[in-house]
């Protein structure tokens, strides 16, 4: 760490948004956590887990556009304000669901879809607002590293929490910390003095925004290539969290506390990541970080999927989230940094549709392949996809740089004066 480090803090907003929001995603890790124990515990089969992912990520992906033109549109702080108490509502039903014992997990599963259609509205207003909340505009890369650093770390505290909690208290007060949580980050943003919201000119119908906001995407190709990667990443690797139960399970032979230590060092690992990011002075080149680090996540996962030695295996993990957690934050400060304001809500939901949205189409191929080959070999080919990836993003970036340097070595012949 250094003096850079935690520049964005110096934004009264920011502070509040940040300390409420730590809160409420500790609970919302506890009830993710849950949630894949609760379902692999009930079923015992892979593909029931990449399904759950499916139905909590999947409305995300469909409904995301309609979520970025909302955030385009309209008040974000207000649209944020709705979706933490939607969120809160849910995560309620889905306490007393399990408190009342008489559920089945296609009700686990339809709840979790809920809560997928809440963060297609979500998403697109909470990460805009991050723009909103910073005073310093230079700061925001610095912001946005620092929103990465509070969601690993929540994923640091939250699955362990949720572990001690399923084994000590039973499912339904793991379900109810994470409604209770919600108090904080609503409390936050009700403290929080953002500047007067200006009603904008509505001129198009929120078909014509759409199709405005995939035009810019066409014609802005470092924004349409960091999309892609992102997808290729949700889609093909990202969705190996979902066969963490089986490692606790069966391969490490352990308890709910097992898969809440992995899921911990995964999270660790990517809070390590994030610090890293956020303190970084700012001119570094986030490209090839990203190649760096794809490539770690890529070693990270080839070395973890064939372990059988648990703490050996913890510290492959924590080297596969701090590879991971680049994928996201790099992803969002390169769009958010260059994009076009009046396009910034749009364009997030694009990066939420090639975050939230493939990763459940991933889920499902994840989950049906490892019903068939196993899942080691599984998280080994995962691995091995990522490393393709990162060798990719080098290629590409010696492609630019080399044209960059023809371009500057061009030189336009000047006529002679009469």
């Amino acid at each position: 760490m250094n003096i850079n480090t935690f520049n964005a803090f110096k934004s009264r907003n920011y502070r509040l948004y940040f300390s409420g929001q730590s809160i409420s995603l500790i609970g919302t890790w506890m009830q993710k956590t849950a949630v894949s124990w609760v379902i692999y515990s009930e079923t015992h089969s892979k593909f029931m887990l990449g399904l759950t992912l499916f139905a909590s990520m999947f409305p995300s992906f469909i409904f995301s556009f309609l979520g970025g033109v909302v955030s385009d549109r309209y008040n974000r702080y207000k649209v944020l304000l709705i979706t933490q108490m939607a969120s809160m509502v849910q995560a309620v039903l889905l306490t007393l669901l399990i408190f009342f014992k008489h559920y089945s997990v296609w009700e686990i599963i339809a709840l979790s879809a809920l809560l997928g259609l809440i963060n297609a509205f979500d998403v697109p207003a909470r990460q805009s607002l991050v723009y909103e909340m910073v005073d310093d505009k230079a700061d925001l890369p610095n912001a946005l590293a620092l929103n990465s650093s509070m969601v690993n770390l929540s994923r640091l505290i939250g699955p362990g929490l949720a572990g001690l909690a399923l084994e000590t208290f039973g499912d339904d007060i793991c379900f109810g910390l994470n409604a209770v949580s919600f108090i904080a980050v609503i409390g936050s943003l009700l403290m929080m003095r953002l500047p007067k919201f200006v009603d904008k000119k509505i001129t198009k119908n929120v078909l014509d925004e759409l199709k405005d906001g995939f035009a810019y995407i066409k014609r802005t190709p470092s924004i349409a290539f960091v999309l892609l990667n992102l997808g290729l990443i949700s889609l093909l690797v990202l969705p190996f969290n979902t066969l963490i139960p089986v490692y606790a399970k069966d391969i490490f032979k352990g308890t709910a506390s097992t898969f809440g230590v992995i899921d911990s060092m995964i999270g660790l690992g990517a809070f390590c990541g994030a610090i890293f990011l956020a303190s970084l002075k700012p001119g570094h080149n986030l490209r090839r970080i990203l190649a760096i680090n794809t490539l770690i996540f890529g070693v990270g996962l080839v070395l973890f999927s064939h372990s059988t030695y648990y703490p050996i295996a913890l510290l492959f993990a924590v080297i596969s989230g701090f590879g991971m957690m680049s994928q996201i934050t790099i992803s969002n400060t390169l769009i958010q940094t260059t994009v076009d304001p009046s396009m910034r809500g749009r364009v997030i939901s694009f990066y939420a549709m090639a975050f939230f949205g493939m990763q459940p189409l991933g889920g499902l191929l994840i989950g049906a392949v490892s019903q068939k080959i196993g899942t080691p070999d599984t998280v080994m080919i995962e691995g091995i996809i990522t490393l393709v990836i990162g060798l990719t993003l080098f290629r590409v970036l010696r492609i630019n740089a080399a044209k960059k340097l023809h371009d500057a070595q061009v030189v336009v012949p000047v006529e002679p004066q009469q």
